[in-house]
């Protein structure tokens, strides 16, 4: 998968859940400026990535993933996007 297309695929998953618009959820979101994104709504983002992306993250990955780059580079380390 293109990195953009996940990129995208992601932000749209992030948007949908937290109930935010698109174009504001870009790879610096975060708990931090998405006052929906609580440790709740993680979890569910969580299920939500690996059920639309057919894949399966260990603890330690979930701990690691507290930030929309964070996740991205969780996913590339599944070798989910191509050069």
């Amino acid at each position: 998968m293109e990195e953009k297309i996940l990129n995208e695929r992601v932000f749209k998953v992030i948007s949908q859940l937290m109930n935010v618009p698109l174009e504001q959820v870009n790879e610096h979101s975060s708990p931090e400026n998405i006052d929906q994104w609580d440790s709740l709504v993680h979890m569910n983002l969580i299920l939500a990535l690996e059920e639309d992306l057919k894949i399966k993250f260990t603890d330690e990955e979930i701990a690691e993933m507290i930030d929309v780059k964070l996740i991205l580079k969780a996913l590339r380390s599944k070798n989910m996007t191509s050069t």
